[in-house]
């Protein structure tokens, strides 16, 4: 069956108000109700002039039973199509922004890459819910006063049908304008999203910055930054509401012309009765307001659909990731990367990893150095298929990691970064994250990670909140829960990514020493940049430009004269030098 582009749009929303029928069914009842009352009330005056003057030809009871009936009709189903919509928009709402953040959760890492946090918290939360508005207030005006309108033309018809048909010239005059206007309206709708975003990043990037932004004095650039992209987003929001405004004044001027033609023709003909005549001309300008809403409807209409098509656009543009079938509980954790290549960009860009081949045994220490670009971070991404490589294949325990199931993948590695990531809630649901909390295992942990004192004087103790991504907390000590954090989880690979960063010396030697006896019988991957701290790891890779170009132990590095011992002489030197000073 053919549809109209207007329809198909509308179309693509169906599923998230597939559990809203009957309160959809009850907004289009209460709709037809009150448009049925609407056009009643321009009836009344035909048997109210015609014979309510004339002795006992009409009850007098009558007419306020009529009047009152119909405004209480109005009013209630007018209430009831507004309450029953209302509701089918929230639920709809709701459904959209649940696929949405079910989207988010599991899409490809690519999505991340491509889009800002601002424009997908735009994307889930404003706009989701901006559009469903204007979508559902559309359809109640689309619904309503459609039927209104509708019921005016029965009426009319009824009353005398040639000067109706007259008035039908309207309507495709009409139309033809309001499809233009709504061409221009989805093309700045458009153009606002985009600019709403540019705006929203500015500010995202100044909240997330400010420390630095003080620090070098930005702040006057920042402002004029701001001020031009704030003044690109007025002149489009000005432009949106002077398109969407156009339709009204050149509806008033056309029903104004037809009905003073309607009145020169009624009154050329001299066979209409006054009560016909005030009945039909009541019922034309009883038409006018709902026949102007419904013209002027496309603005919200647009706005609506393109704000909700945005977030289908979200879910239709960035696939979910995929995984294998392979399932398994526990890995023994012997890694092998083979002849591994990643490139982001074309293809005369250098590549991240450059043909990496490397085997790790399970239960082994591996450290990863080299200068910064070197690729160590992006090899361990690749582990929990974080990032795709372009060639190669990398396996754990022989299996190729697209054949994993996802979940069980992930389970197998624990991650302490040095970008430490906490949530605006407990201490014990930050080390517990993604699991059951256990408020055993969880002392347990951050006793391991030096911590544990320090959450015991807090006021609620493990059950105290973090703060917005540990602001509650010191550098040292947000660093400390993310160990506590890969501890709680005890997965058999440990990727360490300069996990000791931003511990103080004696805080770093207590964790040091958890960490070793964590490393037990576990495969251990870190990223180092102070060699001091690998230097009883199993063996040491060392890269460079996305290649490994050493591998031995740290003495047999040392001894080799290589990379390594270079990158060891410059740190030791940096350390002797404040020594030498403080020492003269």
């Amino acid at each position: 069956m053919l549809r109209s582009p207007l329809l198909t749009r509308l179309w693509r929303f169906a599923p998230d108000f597939r559990h809203s029928r009957l309160a959809l069914l009850i907004g289009v009842i209460a709709s037809v109700l009150a448009a049925a009352a609407d056009a009643g009330i321009s009836l009344i005056f035909k048997p109210l002039l015609d014979h309510g003057f004339q002795q006992g030809k009409l009850a007098l009871w009558a007419v306020p039973v009529a009047i009152i009936g119909l405004f209480t009709v109005r009013g209630l189903a007018g209430w009831a199509s507004t309450y029953g919509l209302t509701l089918a928009a929230q639920n709809a709402v709701l459904n959209m922004r649940r696929r949405l953040f079910q989207h988010l959760v599991t899409a490809n890492p690519r999505l991340f890459s491509t889009q800002s946090a601002s424009t997908l918290t735009n994307a889930v939360v404003y706009e989701t819910g901006n559009g469903a508005y204007w979508l559902m207030t559309s359809v109640n005006i689309l619904v309503r006063d459609s039927l209104s309108v509708v019921f005016y033309i029965l009426v009319l018809l009824g009353l005398n049908w040639k000067l109706t048909l007259f008035i039908a010239l309207l309507f495709p005059v009409v139309g033809g304008l309001a499809r233009i206007v709504s061409k221009r309206l989805q093309r700045l709708t458009k153009e606002n999203q985009s600019a709403t975003d540019d705006l929203a990043y500015i500010v995202e990037e100044n909240v997330l910055a400010w420390r630095i932004v003080r620090l070098h004095g930005a702040a006057e650039p920042e402002k004029a930054r701001f001020e031009e992209r704030a003044g690109r987003l007025r002149r489009l929001q000005i432009k949106s509401e002077a398109a969407g405004a156009v339709m009204q004044p050149i509806t008033q001027i056309l029903a104004a012309c037809a009905l003073s033609a309607v009145i020169v023709m009624a009154l050329l003909q001299g066979s209409t009765t006054p009560g016909t005549f005030v009945s039909f001309v009541s019922a034309m300008l009883m038409m006018i307001a709902p026949f102007k809403r419904v013209t002027d409807v496309m603005a919200p209409l647009t706005r609506g659909l393109v704000g909700l098509e945005r977030g289908l656009g979200l879910i239709e543009g960035a696939p979910a990731e995929q995984g294998g079938a392979q399932r398994v509980a526990r890995v023994r954790g012997d890694i092998r990367f083979e002849d591994v290549r990643l490139q982001y960009g074309g293809e005369e860009a250098r590549p991240a990893l450059d043909g990496v081949s490397l085997q790790v045994k399970a239960g082994e220490t591996i450290a990863f150095v080299g200068p910064s670009g070197a690729g160590k971070s992006t090899l361990v991404n690749l582990l929990p298929r974080f990032l795709e490589p372009t060639a190669g294949r990398i396996a754990v325990d022989g299996v190729a990691l697209a054949d994993y199931a996802l979940d069980d993948l992930r389970r197998q590695f624990a991650l302490v970064s040095q970008d430490v990531v906490l949530f605006n809630a407990s201490v014990a649901v930050n080390v517990a994250l993604g699991d059951a909390v256990d408020p055993a295992r969880v002392r347990e942990a951050l006793r391991r990670a030096n911590l544990l004192d320090f959450v015991q004087g807090l006021p609620q103790g493990i059950d105290s909140p973090v703060g917005h991504n540990g602001s509650q907390l010191s550098g040292g000590q947000r660093q400390r829960l993310a160990i506590a954090r890969a501890l709680y989880k005890d997965a058999p690979v440990l990727i360490l990514d300069e996990a000791t960063s931003a511990l103080d010396s004696e805080s770093e030697r207590a964790v040091q020493d958890a960490l070793e006896a964590l490393m037990q019988n576990r495969t251990t991957l870190i990223i180092a940049h102070r060699l001091s701290t690998i230097e009883r790891a199993d063996r040491v890779i060392v890269m460079a430009e996305g290649r490994v170009v050493e591998q031995g132990t740290h003495g047999d590095l040392l001894a080799l004269g290589g990379l390594y011992a270079r990158l060891h002489q410059i740190q030791f030197n940096a350390a002797a030098a404040p020594a030498a000073a403080s020492a003269a």
